[in-house]
């Protein structure tokens, strides 16, 4: 990452560029001190060095071995967004976001690699994470500073993530919040329950059509722990639809369930522009319900309380 130096800002500290211009967090902006990967003009150098116009200032981020090599798949993918910082994919279900023993050859990364063309260099950088089983939009950085920035807004009114869910069940009262610590299940390798000694977990939903005993559900998340929203559904007595892990898998929707990453509003971290993205329902889940109209906006002013409430 590279910054140059305005009329502006001649005679400021680096370490003022590094936090206010260019964004570098107290930690981050630390350890690269230490490691020498902050430079000026090419040449390392103290945080508290003066600066003057025209300079160039580096930040050289630390990159993690790639633990296996890669392989490409050639699946087509659908980008409703992408840029130099970032890509923003539309997920299918099932697949696996990441590799990994199980999915060494046909997972989402996989196919990232594959579509910017297999560079060399390529480390995958998820800034929001699916399930194998979920649909939807899907943050990705194509680089360290950007994935940085990114995760710096998760769980922020600039990053804001809002789910569409089919459920066994309807959800009484038909909106609300539910806000239950979510722990990992005892002697359990996968499973999480909702338990007084897990983490703090906050999600907001309401209902939007009903019928036949299942619900239309929309959910943003405050915070962002491992299958909250499948396991907060069936806390409240609505597992989501097909979730064969918390609730009953159904042929329907062979290898997924009724869970869709339908809404991404972010901040771009280097422009400042509102991104708003939206993904419809796919089918094969809409046809678990009734048709008929939303009793709701699919995305209605005020319907949640702001994110970071």
């Amino acid at each position: 990452m590279e910054y140059i130096v305005t009329e502006a800002e001649e005679g400021r500290r680096l370490r003022d560029i590094l936090r206010r211009s260019m964004g570098v967090s107290y930690s981050a902006m630390k350890s690269a001190k230490w490691d020498e990967r902050i430079l000026l003009d090419g040449t390392p150098a103290r945080v508290d060095a003066v600066v003057h116009a025209g300079q160039a200032v580096t930040m050289l981020w630390p990159e993690p071995l790639p633990a296996y090599q890669l392989r490409p798949y050639d699946l087509p993918l659908n980008i409703p967004y992408e840029d130099e910082h970032l890509l923003i994919v539309d997920k299918i279900a099932p697949l696996a976001s990441q590799s990994s023993a199980g999915h060494p050859d046909d997972s989402l990364e996989n196919a990232v690699f594959s579509y910017l063309g297999c560079p060399k260099d390529f480390i995958y950088r998820p800034v929001n994470r699916l399930d194998r089983g979920t649909s939807g939009l899907m943050a990705i950085a194509k680089t360290p500073h950007a994935q940085h920035r990114l995760q710096q807004l998760i769980h922020t009114e600039a990053f804001q993530r809002i789910y569409l869910a089919v459920t066994e069940g309807v959800p009484n009262p038909p909106a609300g919040t539910i806000d239950a610590p979510i722990a990992k299940e005892e002697a359990a390798s996968v499973r999480r329950v909702v338990c007084p000694r897990g983490q703090p977990s906050v999600t907001h939903y309401e209902t939007l059509r009903t019928g036949n005993g299942r619900a239309l559900v929309r959910l943003r998340l405050e915070t962002g722990r491992t299958h909250q929203i499948r396991v907060h559904m069936k806390h409240i007595g609505c597992p989501v639809c097909g979730d064969f892990l918390y609730g009953t898998e159904l042929p329907e929707v062979p290898g997924r369930f009724a869970l869709h990453s339908a809404e991404l509003v972010l901040r771009h971290p280097f422009t400042g522009e509102t991104l708003h993205l939206i993904s419809p329902l796919p089918e094969p889940l809409g046809a678990l319900l009734p048709q008929g109209p939303l009793s709701a906006s699919p995305a209605p002013e005020g319907a949640f309380p702001p994110a970071g409430r």
